[in-house]
């Protein structure tokens, strides 16, 4: 059957099917999920009214939006019609069947969107439609260094890569602490032919970095985290065995430590300080009735 031919009988199929409205209702699921590359089902049953029976079907058409060749088209007991990947649910599926769901068996990017079905039997017909959305899982994150040879004493470059995921996801830096880094990072999208998505995302470490890991994470259009990997940045020293960071600029690490001591030896030093004060007038102190003591003395023995 050609184009002209199907493009006749679809018409005819809809003007009877609009006559005998009522008898036959089509309910399809409202949308169904895929996977890519995985086995994906849009479901779709015939339903009569209430002692309507002996119904047989006499054309199913499963069409896409956007595409204008049907997928699967059944009409008078045959299957004019059916473009691979494409076929009823059921393998053994015959016109008293009345599961008229749709099988697609290599899920692509490109099966995504809203499907109508149309059914027509000899007691009226009905449309419906369905929607289907396509996921794909992003591979696990990769981190490279650049240079290949970093650490936190000289810094670096991070990168971080997850691939073959749908839809447009998104990469997470964070610090050994959990600090969240990604505003300090900078992410690239590219799409590749079949639709699916590449992330690439760069972490600048600055020299002197005090953070020893750093964790990068792939997130879904959901929100939800898919996987993640980890990347230590060792504190390499160098020939002399020094850190080589710069002088006079002590790590976050030290500094923390120092602070504390420098603030209880100030305090150490302020006690004695008072201590030798309050000794020293107080010898003064007796000193002077010392003296006191003696001068009325003499003046006693006169």
């Amino acid at each position: 059957m050609n184009m002209a031919s199907i493009g006749i009988f679809i018409f005819t199929v809809i003007y009877i099917t609009v006559v005998n409205a009522g008898f036959v209702n089509v309910h399809c699921k409202t949308e169904n999920m895929g996977q890519y590359g995985q086995q994906s089902l849009l479901e779709c049953a015939v339903k009569t009214s209430e002692g309507v029976t002996d119904v047989v079907i006499r054309t199913v058409s499963w069409k896409k939006e956007g595409v204008d060749d049907p997928l699967l088209v059944f009409h008078n007991g045959k299957l004019i019609k059916k473009q691979p990947g494409y076929s009823f649910a059921e393998p053994s599926w015959n016109n008293r069947n009345m599961n008229v769901s749709l099988h697609i068996t290599d899920t692509a990017v490109d099966d995504q969107g809203v499907f109508t079905c149309m059914v027509m039997t000899d007691r009226g017909g009905e449309t419906s439609e369905t929607t289907l959305k396509v996921t794909a899982k992003y591979s696990k994150p990769t981190i490279i260094s650049e240079p290949e040879k970093i650490s936190q004493s000289t810094g670096g470059t991070l990168v971080c890569n997850s691939v073959g995921g749908y839809p447009k996801g998104q990469i997470r830096w964070f610090g050994e602490l959990n600090e969240d880094w990604t505003g300090s990072s900078d992410m690239e999208v590219k799409e590749t032919k079949s639709g699916l998505f590449e992330l690439s995302s760069k972490l600048t470490l600055l020299r002197g970095s005090t953070y020893s890991k750093y964790t990068c994470a792939v997130f879904n259009t959901s929100g939800g985290k898919e996987d993640e990997a980890t990347f230590e940045v060792p504190d390499g020293q160098d020939a002399s065995g020094h850190s080589g960071k710069e002088p006079g600029k002590p790590s976050a690490q030290i500094t923390k430590v120092v602070a504390p001591l420098v603030v209880i030896g100030s305090l150490i030093v302020g006690l004695l300080v008072v201590m030798v004060f309050v000794y020293v007038r107080q010898s003064r102190r007796d000193h002077q009735e010392v003296c006191t003591f003696e001068s009325d003395a003499e003046k006693g023995g006169h």
